[in-house]
């Protein structure tokens, strides 16, 4: 069973995971604040750039060659969402110089290095760099552009914005193009002081390190403001459809998307979750589920039918591709598979099938480093620790009542159409 070391290095938790599993060393710091849309497109922007320079390393093109000197080592920073906090991911994976002719402390460089990116980014006259900035402005909005150009993943955003539009969970993780342009440098310097001095931060390293070492390099290079105590856990607000919305949009595509979001009260931390992990399997989860086999396969009625369970904030959501003449049968028949849930209209058989692919699904996770830096960081932004193993033994114990009890908690709030133009 892999274990999780934790202490604290002012204003830092550090979470230490060793293992000799891995040939590589990862590490990854996750900064967390609350999702405002006053701040969330100064910290997206942030982000990239923070990624593009430091005073030791100040180009794209210098960052690339140091990298390379590291055995190609691999860095990157995202922006995410967990239930209703924010998140910039910094992350770096490096070969471990034990299994290397060149004995170099690779992991000490790379700490360094996240140090410089976070400490010792390019300023000029007090502020970040003007033509970084404008570059990642340009970047930025290409990224949220794109969201635009693939339909299926803008039906997503779409339905999420229309759901949660009065709570901080329908607000996109990289900001809104109208707020890019109005970011100045002095904007970006007190959006950085801010991160600096008042975020969430936690830093893990996975990989066969030595700790007492690890330990005094952490120890002497990141020295973050005390803090007053730590965001609380994410326990993002849940509230309840007084009537299923139903919205629709026009736009130039092939292929409708129908999207369909669910409320229910069980979040990560509950102790129904697993059931609630099965209950979305059997739904709309896996190849085997009620929807990909009543609405995509038995019906023709979707090129695609599945459902995702957001379990930092309650959610069910329904993503499928439907032609706009089949529009009232596919949502029919969605809602007939919630209430088969309901009903209890399911084999054991299948609940046995359903709970192996979830195991098999978390022991992938817990395969690959970032994958088990997730896991336990999920425990984190939760309040509730959940060991792999308590997990997998959790999702044995379920029963098919416990599954019935779970979907009879899921309430259908928000009906998304994305049609076609010539589709009236």
């Amino acid at each position: 069973m892999i274990q999780e070391e934790t202490y604290s290095v002012k204003g830092l938790h550090v979470h230490v995971v060793p293992t000799d599993k891995f040939k590589t060393n990862t590490v990854v710091l996750q900064v967390k604040a609350p999702l405002k849309k006053e701040t969330v497109t100064q910290r997206s922007l942030l982000a990239n750039v923070l990624k593009s320079a430091t005073k030791n390393h100040p180009t794209r093109k210098d960052i690339r060659l140091y990298l390379d000197e590291l055995y190609g080592a691999s860095f990157g920073i995202d922006v995410t969402k967990k239930g209703e906090a924010h998140l910039i991911s910094f992350r770096i994976e490096v070969a471990n110089e034990k299994y290397l002719q060149d004995p170099s402390p690779l992991l000490t460089k790379s700490l360094e290095f996240l140090r410089d990116v976070l400490f010792d980014p390019i300023m000029e006259n007090g502020g970040f760099s003007e033509s970084i900035i404008t570059e990642e402005k340009r970047t930025l909005k290409q990224r949220l552009e794109s969201i635009f150009d693939d339909k299926m993943r803008y039906a997503n955003v779409r339905l999420i914005e229309e759901m949660c539009k009065d709570e901080p969970y329908g607000i996109h993780p990289y900001g809104s193009e109208e707020e890019i342009e109005k970011i100045g440098k002095d904007d970006l310097k007190e959006t950085y002081d801010s991160m600096i001095n008042e975020d969430d931060f936690d830093l893990y390293v996975v990989g066969d390190v030595k700790e007492n070492e690890l330990k005094k390099d952490i120890q002497e290079l990141f020295r973050l403001p005390e803090r007053e105590g730590s965001l609380e856990a994410s326990s993002a607000s849940i509230t309840k459809p007084e009537d299923v919305r139903e919205v629709s949009e026009e736009q130039d595509v092939q292929q409708g998307k129908l999207n369909i979001g669910y409320r229910t009260s069980i979040i990560f931390k509950d102790e129904n979750y697993p059931a609630m992990q099965v209950m979305n399997g059997l739904f709309g989860g896996f190849p085997h589920s009620k929807l990909f086999i009543n609405v995509r396969e038995k019906e023709s009625l979707a090129y695609y039918a599945a459902s995702r369970y957001e379990s930092s904030k309650g959610l069910l959501l329904v993503m499928s591709g439907v032609d706009q003449k089949n529009y009232d049968k596919a949502l029919t028949i969605i809602k007939e598979q919630m209430k088969a849930m309901k009903d209890g209209d399911f084999s054991d058989k299948e609940i046995e099938q359903t709970k192996q692919m979830l195991k098999n699904q978390l022991l992938e996770m817990a395969d690959v480093p970032r994958g088990l830096i997730e896991m336990f960081y999920q425990g984190v932004v939760s309040g509730k620790k959940r060991p792999l193993d308590d997990w997998l033994e959790a999702i044995d114990k379920v029963t098919k009542e416990d599954v019935i009890e779970c979907a009879k908690t899921v309430e259908m709030d928000t009906i998304y159409f994305l049609r076609g133009k010539e589709a009236k």
